[in-house]
């Protein structure tokens, strides 16, 4: 009997290897080892890597906006603050604010992480993140969703609105000072703010924050010169540290926060940085982009309130600017460079209006959205522009919309969303995220009633 040769033995591995048989090979079956996510049965929903942007900002950009958002204008009544609080108060009070500013931000931005995950969503505003938290939470909270949104969407937009038509008075104020200086005549201001809608219209058609970044980073240097000739000035002939008292009654400090959360403050900017990051994982965490902007935006509070309350006292003005001299030429500088400043500020201020105008209206012009986008945006910065001429005098009435809108959509706000977001997962050991809010909305209604109430008494002041 022959016996037919069927191949070689089987290797010891291959008795152990599931077989297929096609005509008269043997092919091995392998199958891929599941990841501990396919293994539960479901697949992980990565946002960041999903995210399709056309032109995305790097984290060094995303730094560069955020800088320059939280240095603003406010930051020049800092000494003015630290007379509500002493030198080592001030410090321990500035820090104190920026941990709570910072952490809403925070918690803002953790939430809409949490939610993209949830809702397999890749970017949210900050109404939506809002709306989402709620129609996700709890049964109670559904009904919340679509009012808190409206409440937030309208909020943001009335006030960035107001700060452009304010920053357009900033900048006309301060060139006319330097003018009339010069020319020793009177200019009409209203005609001054004017002059800006031209060059104003232009700085609203860079078309997002990738090309807007050169231009905060510009508005970045002049503010920084503007400020280093300020030091100078600061650091000169400064009377000794001893001369100011180190703490000051606890009662002025709600006056204290009242200044520095309405200058520190920019909520609004936070999210529509975020949704345009490249990284947006790095916008949070202990190294991320929101903590180092935050960092040196204290710092730089600091050193300034400090300085500026040494050197003046409790004679130091609303804006330190206004106690430099102002027939020399360095002074005449840095009003110079500060309007420079917030002209180029105002590019990112305007973003916000921009994005939630377009959002709202986007769906019903599909044909040639890029016209009227860029129709738009000169409309609102007109707009901007002649309330600002209307009302010249219109600070303290945006002040006062901010001190109540800033205090509930930067504060209040974001820790209940971080409620409802987490409603079912629980609040930590001890409950400690719901005694942590709590600390939270008392420093958030301190701010809204002393913000409130001081620019209710400028609104009288100049009235009187």
């Amino acid at each position: 009997m022959v016996n037919e040769y069927t191949g070689p033995p089987p290797q010891e591995m291959e008795t152990f290897l599931p077989q297929d048989g096609k005509n008269g090979a043997t092919v091995y079956k392998f199958t891929p080892a599941k990841s501990d996510v396919e293994a539960n049965g479901t697949l992980q929903f990565d946002p960041f890597k999903e995210r399709k942007l056309e032109h995305p900002t790097t984290d060094g950009e995303t730094l560069t906006h955020l800088l320059k958002a939280s240095l603003g204008t406010g930051i020049l009544a800092m000494p003015v603050a630290f007379s509500y609080a002493g030198l080592v108060g001030g410090i321990l009070a500035t820090v104190f604010t920026a941990f709570i500013c910072t952490h809403c931000a925070y918690v803002l931005v953790k939430c809409g992480h949490t939610l993209y995950r949830r809702t397999h969503r890749t970017a949210m505003s900050f109404s939506e993140i809002a709306e989402v938290a709620f129609e996700n939470g709890p049964e109670w909270g559904r009904r919340f969703g679509m009012p808190t949104s409206y409440c937030i969407r309208y909020g943001l937009f009335i006030t960035y609105f107001g700060t452009c038509a304010v920053y357009t008075v900033i900048i006309a104020t301060n060139f006319q000072q330097v003018i009339e200086h010069y020319y020793g005549s009177p200019l009409n201001l209203r005609v001054m703010i004017a002059l800006l809608l031209v060059p104003l219209i232009l700085l609203s058609w860079v078309p997002n924050l990738k090309y807007l970044a050169p231009v905060s980073m510009v508005a970045n240097v002049f503010m920084g010169v503007g400020l280093g000739i300020t030091f100078y000035y600061l650091v000169t002939d400064m009377p000794p540290v001893e001369s100011r008292p180190l703490f000051l009654p606890v009662m002025q400090w709600p006056a204290f926060f009242a200044i520095v959360i309405f200058a520190m403050e920019a909520i609004g900017v936070v999210m529509p940085l975020e949704n345009q990051m490249k990284t947006p994982q790095n916008f949070i965490g202990i190294c991320g982009v929101l903590n180092q902007g935050m960092a040196g935006v204290t710092l730089i509070y600091i050193l300034l309130g400090f300085l500026g309350y040494v050197k003046y006292g409790d004679a130091a003005a609303g804006s330190i600017t206004l106690n430099l001299p102002v027939d020399e030429i360095p002074a005449q500088a840095v009003k110079i460079l500060i309007a420079l400043a917030v002209y180029c500020t105002f590019g990112l201020q305007f973003y916000v209006c921009l994005d939630i105008g377009w959002v709202a209206i986007k769906d019903r012009f599909t044909k040639r959205p890029r016209l009227v986008e860029y129709v738009m945006r000169t409309i609102l910065v007109t707009a901007a522009v002649l309330l600002a001429v209307a009302v010249p005098t219109i600070g303290p009435f945006i002040g006062l919309i901010g001190a109540f809108c800033f205090s509930i959509l930067g504060l209040l706000i974001p820790i209940v969303i971080e409620m409802v977001t987490y409603w079912e997962e629980g609040f930590g050991p001890g409950n400690w995220i719901v005694w942590k809010n709590v600390v939270v909305f008392v420093f958030g209604i301190i701010a809204l009633v002393f913000g409130s109430k001081s620019s209710i008494q400028d609104i009288l002041a100049l009235y009187a």
